[in-house]
């Protein structure tokens, strides 16, 4: 599994270390989590929001590891329905997002890795904007399930993969999008054993951007 490293390691908004005074970077995002980050901030700017919210990472999520997270679900039908609505995305839109990372996933192993980007995305990286605090939330809550940390100036901060992010989203009882989640017939169980215990570890120290 390969790692995203922010340019000059610049700390996330939100993220803040009271003792310090000052921001700090709290944790890793594999690489896939990373790119989804990226198509949520995306999914965000192309509403004209302020934030990201936790419907846009989710949505991030969803589309750019549908394939492989759709194990999760008994139907696939549900939770694109549900992300569609919640998002504000057309079904044509939808299914264009998905075409486009799926392209795009497939073209990167014939690249050596090598992930393109569109002029949208690099648009998206010069404008950023910041996290809601219920998204901020929910990646403190998956730091705290991420059975994996990496070493960083002196500190070890957990590694997030989208398994965390997602169970964390899930798990959330006092959110109604963690609630409607649950009902699209997303199997928890099944979900947080791949969170907790994934079948392969992170190489330490291997493969960082």
């Amino acid at each position: 599994m390969k790692f995203f490293r922010r340019k000059s390691d610049k700390p996330r908004a939100g993220a803040t270390d009271v003792d310090a005074g000052s921001a700090t970077v709290t944790h890793r995002l594999t690489k896939e989590l990373a790119r989804a980050e990226s198509l949520a901030l995306m999914l965000a700017m192309s509403r004209a929001a302020a934030v990201v919210d936790v419907a846009d990472y989710l949505a991030g999520i969803y589309i750019y590891d549908w394939e492989r997270l759709s194990k999760f679900w008994e139907s696939q039908d549900a939770i694109g329905e549900y992300l569609q609505g919640i998002c504000r995305i057309s079904p044509q839109r939808w299914h264009h997002w998905i075409e486009f990372y799926d392209k795009e996933r497939r073209s990167e192993k014939h690249r050596g890795g090598e992930f393109a980007s569109s002029a949208k995305d690099q648009a998206s990286y010069s404008r950023p904007l910041g996290q809601s605090r219920d998204l901020q939330s929910i990646l403190k809550r998956a730091e705290a399930i991420a059975p994996h940390h990496d070493r960083f100036e002196r500190r070890t901060i957990p590694i997030l993969t989208t398994e965390c992010v997602l169970l964390a989203i899930a798990r959330d009882e006092d959110s109604e999008i963690g609630r409607k989640l649950r009902e699209t017939g997303l199997d928890v169980p099944r979900l947080e054993q791949a969170a907790r215990n994934p079948r392969h570890a992170p190489l330490h120290g291997e493969n960082v951007e």
